[in-house]
């Protein structure tokens, strides 16, 4: 793991499109109901068996409620040998709770998948 970046640090790179994964570690009912917009969806738990789905990533942000179990889940990919030696691997400091930006919900309850906006407010994600 290289260190922990800002959230502002990640809302610049998603916004300037750089390629970076957010991975977001939470379970899938959390995630679904508020997550960064682009990032994904790997439960912590899940993370050992599906770690693979970051092969050949160049940087990986990793990110959970408070930021401290995704320090653990960046310690973990960057231990990959799928992820390149060289790759950034980093942990959002603070996590969900200071992301200070919408957030996307999927809204599956009618059985779409689509995306809306949320903000954060008593209804937080985690």
């Amino acid at each position: 793991m290289d260190a922990e970046i800002s959230p502002e640090e990640v809302e610049k790179l998603l916004d300037a499109g750089e390629a970076v994964r957010v991975v977001d570690i939470r379970s899938k009912a959390e995630f679904d109901r508020g997550h960064i917009p682009g990032s994904e969806n790997i439960p912590f738990h899940a993370l050992a068996d599906e770690i693979e789905r970051l092969d050949g990533a160049e940087r990986v942000v990793t990110v959970c409620p408070h930021g401290k179990a995704s320090v653990q889940a960046a310690r973990l990919v960057a231990s990959y040998e799928g992820v390149p030696d060289d790759a950034r691997v980093e942990s959002m400091a603070g996590g969900l709770s200071k992301w200070e930006s919408e957030l996307e919900r999927t809204d599956d309850a009618d059985g779409d998948d689509a995306d809306e906006e949320v903000t954060e407010g008593p209804d937080a994600p985690f």
